[in-house]
Formats: C-alpha cells, sequence, structure tokens
C-alpha cells in the first residue's frame, strides 16, 4: 500500500479517535470534566443563516440552534448548574433549555459542532468556582506611608503659594 505522509497522519488520527471513543465509559456526549449529556437530549434546529454569501445564504438552511436543558446536564453539581444558568443569561428559552446558535460556518455539521464547542466551553467555565474574596487591611505601616506621601505634596504645593495668599 503506498500512501503519502498526509494520509498517513490523517490514518492513524482516525484510530487514535476510535481508540479514545471505544475507552471512554460515557454513555452520551462527553462535555469534560466528568459532565455528560444523552444525544437524545440534544435537540438542533435549522433556519436559513442571515447576512452575506450569495444563493448558498439564500437556499441552504445552515444556521444551527442547539436546545439542551440544564437538568440534562449529568455529573453537574448544583453550585455549577446555577453558575451555568447565571452565565448563559438570556440565553433561555420558556421552558428553561439554553439556546445556543451558529451561523459562523456554510455547513449544517460545522455549526452543528460550533455548538457543541460553546456548550463544551460553557460547562467547563461553570465548573470552575470562582475564589472567595478574603477581606483585607491596610497595614499600619503603609497608612503611615501614604499619610507621609500626602504631607510631602502638601508641603510642596504650600511652597509654590504666592506670599499674598
Amino acid at each position: 500500500m503506498n500512501i503519502c505522509w498526509f494520509q498517513h497522519f490523517a490514518l492513524i488520527g482516525g484510530i487514535i479517535s476510535a481508540m479514545v471513543e471505544s475507552f471512554s465509559n460515557v454513555p452520551g456526549l462527553a462535555l469534560g470534566g466528568g459532565v455528560w449529556v444523552d444525544r437524545q437530549r440534544l435537540q438542533f434546529g435549522f433556519s436559513r443563516s442571515g447576512g452575506p454569501g450569495g444563493q448558498n445564504v439564500n437556499k441552504v438552511n445552515t444556521k444551527t440552534d442547539l436546545r439542551v436543558h440544564p437538568d440534562d446536564l449529568h455529573g453537574l453539581n448544583v453550585k455549577a448548574r446555577l453558575r451555568l444558568i447565571e452565565a448563559v443569561g438570556r440565553r433561555v428559552d420558556a421552558a428553561g433549555a439554553i439556546v445556543l446558535v451558529s451561523s459562523n460556518q456554510r455547513t449544517q455539521e460545522a455549526n452543528r459542532r460550533a455548538c457543541v464547542e460553546k456548550l463544551k466551553l460553557l460547562v467547563s467555565q461553570a465548573m470552575v468556582e470562582p475564589k472567595k474574596r478574603r477581606k483585607t487591611r491596610p497595614t499600619k505601616a503603609s497608612k503611615t506611608r501614604r499619610l507621609e506621601s500626602k504631607r510631602v505634596r502638601s508641603d510642596v504645593k504650600r511652597t509654590r503659594r504666592s506670599p499674598a495668599e
């Protein structure tokens, strides 16, 4: 079999990705951090995309919207779920499902992948627990330094004044 180097790497990449998929024990689509969703719970819708693009935009339904309910995301704790809902903001429909839209690509499949990547990014951001702010007070030395610099600045301005004042 005579294949060139890029076909060889494509073949190896396909074998590796198949091995990774066969070793994963997640029953649905893995979103990262131990979070996954059943593929049947992902609802994709397609419509015509706007903007420039000629005849292709006017004929083909490439704009993709993904709807998934936050309760369908398995492995996401309650606090992370609340952070996720807060992060999506107004991108929630009346039923409480998260709505993600992509229309940047020229094909449905590419826009579908872009929507899934957006969901993965949102989930990974929601998994990170923000640090709690610890209140701090200025030290006595920093207070004296600040007051001393104010005193010096005041003296400089006082010496600049005209004697008539």
